[in-house]
């Protein structure tokens, strides 16, 4: 057993995990509470599916634009002082969308409005993160630290959501986030006083401008290493097909389930529990197969549940077949954040990290399609569909991304 191999050896490592805890904490927490708090002020409307799907995916809308561009400055700067900026500016809009709940005066359009701000600030300073842990552990341990590295996603997926969903059923919206708040303030404590011995700085400055930078890593991506382009390519079915699903969780358990906001809570969890049993394993046995066959398995399974949570109106079997779908979801992340980051080299770690998450600012236009789809029809319709469509494409590229099977 190796769980935590990496996390006890290296202190530098430590730190970056407990900071990217709080702040995958504090995204869970507004993921779950904006999803709410938008049902809430669109009770009754014809299009409630539509705005709650929509709020929850136009957050990755920014990484169509700033996200690549977070990579380029990641490359140039020092990715530990830019982490810091940016949850800070993160902590502000937080504690300034609390006092705005608190007044009474919040509409639907000022929550979209702070979760594309917010977008923006994430969609470059996670690829920040992810690309900070091969600065704090050697090469050979970077398997082992990615998967440790995931227990802060799946695990504050336990956490947040629970607790989350709790404050609003008791004590409302404004708790929520404020506590977001703290934990971004929480993160930039961990981050300062980290430092990136296993680093070894590129010359993207010297190799010309932020653009000459941006088409460095694009032609990497296009012609330097195909594995690269074709991950991008299957990674939008989990990405882009799948992830708006979990959009509808406050549609499917208040039409579906007949629960309140505290279940929905629950259920986010239970997402986490199997990402976190995903993470574990992978931390502790390491890939017992080629990584190649295993992310094509992980597309395939994440399909498949979907289809069955479609049609799980018994909550107990709702919970299972959902920790099932997040199990796959975290093998397949885990899985290829792993492929990039050993593939990549340190010079363009930054700007191959972030255009790996580029898909992700598409996730609004898939988040609108099922909202729209499942309006006009229901949740369960809506995901049973799309669970449907993940398959068939993931069964398309098995067939047809060669060098991403040939991975070992």
């Amino acid at each position: 057993m190796h769980t935590l191999d990496a996390w006890l050896a290296y202190r530098n490592f430590r730190l970056l995990w407990c900071g990217n805890f709080f702040a995958n904490n504090a995204q869970w927490i507004q993921l779950l509470s904006v999803g709410w708090l938008v049902r809430d002020l669109s009770e009754g409307s014809t299009v409630a599916g539509l705005l709650v799907v929509t709020v929850g995916g136009i957050n990755t809308l920014p990484g169509l634009v700033v996200g690549p561009w977070g990579g380029v400055l990641s490359d140039r700067f020092d990715r530990r002082r830019l982490v810091i900026v940016l949850q800070l500016i993160m902590a502000a809009l937080a504690l300034c969308f609390a006092l705005l709940v608190l007044s009474g005066r919040v509409e639907v359009w000022h929550a979209y409005l702070y979760v594309i701000l917010a977008g923006a600030c994430r969609s470059m300073t996670q690829p920040m993160r992810q690309s900070l842990i091969a600065g704090t552990v050697p090469r050979e341990m970077l398997g082992n630290a990615m998967a440790t590295n995931v227990l802060t996603i799946t695990g504050t997926r336990i956490v947040g959501p629970f607790v989350g969903g709790i404050l609003i059923f008791t004590l409302g919206y404004f708790w929520n986030f404020t506590i977001e708040c703290v934990l971004y303030l929480a993160n930039v404590a961990m981050i300062f006083p980290l430092r990136t011995p296993f680093h070894r700085p590129g010359n993207a400055r010297q190799r010309g401008s932020a653009l000459a930078n941006m088409i460095e890593g694009i032609r990497y991506i296009w012609s330097g290493e195909r594995a690269f382009f074709q991950l991008m390519i299957l990674s939008v079915i989990p990405n882009i097909i799948l992830h708006p699903a979990w959009f509808l969780f406050p549609v499917f358990t208040t039409e579906v389930l007949q629960r309140d906001a505290d279940v929905g809570g629950y259920l986010l969890s239970v997402t986490g529990v199997g990402g976190l049993l995903a993470a574990l394993f992978i931390a502790s046995f390491g890939f017992v197969v080629p990584k190649g066959r295993v992310v094509f398995a992980a597309a395939i399974a994440s399909s498949l549940t979907l289809v069955l949570f479609a049609f799980s109106t018994w909550m107990a079997l709702a919970f299972v077949v959902i920790a099932a779908m997040a199990f796959s979801q975290s093998f397949f992340r885990t899985t290829r954040g792993t492929l990039i980051q050993t593939l990549a080299p340190d010079s363009l770690r930054g700007r191959l990290t972030s255009l790996q998450s580029f898909d992700r600012g598409f996730l609004v236009v898939a988040s609108l399609g099922v909202g729209i789809l499942s309006d006009a029809t229901s949740p369960t319709t809506a995901m049973a569909i799309i669970g449907a469509l993940g398959l068939a494409l993931a069964l398309v590229c098995y067939a047809t991304l060669g060098r991403v099977r040939q991975l070992p």
